[in-house]
């Protein structure tokens, strides 16, 4: 069984997720394995919150040089978590905006 910490990883933070607080819309790294249902009771255990819809994303590794030597950085997954109307948001991300 994992927990919430094993699935919420870290938030992601770039311009395009900050302009997306705004309609509560909030973006996490999150573990390759976690399904959408699995995310949102995470999100909901960790910060207090009601989860309305999730959407995940699939960012395939990068392929890197050093030198003659070749390879692929690791594959990640991002979720972006809609808070529903009357939810409260996350305090997280609150204080950086």
């Amino acid at each position: 069984m994992k927990t919430a910490q094993d699935i919420i990883l870290a938030p992601v933070i770039t311009e395009n997720s900050m302009a997306g607080i705004a309609s509560k819309k909030y973006t996490f790294k999150v573990a390759t394995d976690a399904n959408k249902v699995e995310i949102a009771k995470a999100v909901e255990k960790l910060f207090g919150v009601q989860v309305e819809k999730v959407n995940t994303i699939n960012v395939r590794g990068r392929y890197r040089r050093q030198g003659m030597h070749g390879g692929y950085t690791a594959a990640k997954k991002k979720a972006v978590v809609t808070l529903k109307e009357g939810s409260k948001g996350i305090e997280f991300f609150e204080s950086m905006v």
